[in-house]
């Protein structure tokens, strides 16, 4: 955050950014932290560095809290941190914004076709509902959860002029996601997981927490005055008797395997996300083209499941499906392409026009 600080005294209005909070001890206590920072900043100068601007993602099913919960919660934050703006939404807000926040070949506009017997308030959250209830898997739903919530983060912040997204992701939160990505065939956004600046979304991404373990965030959040415990709304973790349940997913077995390493072995936790953050996107010659449903960078002639099927080199068929306008608006990534299945209409807010 240091781009963040009051250099000098300036009448010019401060740059806002956006905080992304989940609830969790990493989110809370980073808003804590924030907090902290600005109030210093006004003491000494009189002024702070930026607005901050919190927006919550209500989904309480995902996370196995009731709403009473959550909205306790959110009431005691704006009690404890008043002088920032607060926004809790949705996550079937998503359908309020476009399919992409990008340039090019993501332009193109969707419009929701109204099921018949739906009053129009209903649309999104059915649509939601029906287009998770269609994907294959647990993990495809969970994925495509976190997917469709970063693209109502990144909508937001754009719609409302922040400048910048804060994430609360803790080291142990990022080593989850390196291998959980890996392993649904997004290793190539790894290098935007954890190093701060421009995204493929076309705002800028920072990670505070990244050096910093849960374990550490959670005995630190003990030891503020007043302690953060009361503001903070946990996922429940998985017991290991469920391993072996049909309904883990991906993203839960990586939490699980990393919370018992996070207690024994810190240091490997660290070197997962320290060896990531040393890789760099690729480059390449050919024309790049972002993927419709996660807007992550999908190179030429390797868009879906088709151009994967054990000949990865790019061939002229290959090159030419994706080489006109239209055709690159229809791109999906590997990954994309194993969770969404044939449900991209409904998850994307409806048909093209």
């Amino acid at each position: 955050m240091d781009g963040y600080k009051v250099r000098s005294l300036t009448k010019e209005k401060p740059r806002k950014i956006l905080l992304s909070l989940s609830l969790g001890v990493s989110s809370v206590t980073l808003l804590y932290l924030l907090d902290q920072q600005l109030r210093i900043q006004k003491e000494r100068t009189s002024q702070a560095g930026y607005e901050l601007h919190v927006l919550h993602i209500k989904e309480e099913e995902s996370i196995g809290a009731s709403k009473e919960n959550i909205s306790r919660s959110v009431d005691l934050l704006k009690t404890r941190f008043p002088q920032h703006k607060y926004t809790a939404i949705s996550l079937e807000e998503v359908y309020h914004y476009p399919p992409s926040f990008g340039d090019g070949a993501l332009s193109a506009t969707t419009t929701v076709v109204q099921p018949s017997g739906l009053s129009a308030s209903s649309i999104p959250r059915e649509c939601l509902r029906t287009s998770l209830a269609l994907l294959p898997s647990p993990s495809a739903r969970a994925d495509m959860i976190h997917i469709l919530r970063t693209r109502l983060v990144v909508g937001f912040a754009k719609d409302t002029g922040c400048e910048s997204i804060i994430w609360g992701d803790s080291t142990t939160r990022l080593a989850e996601r390196i291998l959980a990505e890996t392993a649904k065939g997004r290793g190539s956004s790894i290098p935007w997981l954890t190093t701060d600046g421009l995204s493929p979304h076309g705002i800028n991404f920072i990670f505070p927490m990244r050096d910093m373990l849960r374990k550490e965030i959670i005995m630190y959040s003990t030891l503020t005055s007043p302690p953060l415990g009361e503001l903070i709304v946990e996922t429940p973790r998985f017991q290991s008797s469920s391993v072996s349940s049909k309904d883990v997913t991906i993203d839960h077995l990586m939490s699980q395997y990393f919370e018992s390493v996070e207690l024994n072995y810190p240091s490997i936790v660290a070197n997962v996300v320290r060896t990531s953050g040393k890789l760099k996107s690729a480059t390449t010659s050919s024309p790049s083209f972002l993927c419709r449903i996660c807007s992550l960078p999908v190179a030429n002639g390797t868009q879906g499941l088709h151009a994967w099927g054990g000949d990865q080199e790019n061939t002229t068929k290959a090159s030419n499906a994706i080489s006109t306008e239209n055709a690159a608006s229809e791109i999906t990534c590997y990954g994309c392409s194993r969770s969404i299945g044939g449900s991209a209409g409904l998850i994307l807010g409806g048909e093209r026009s």
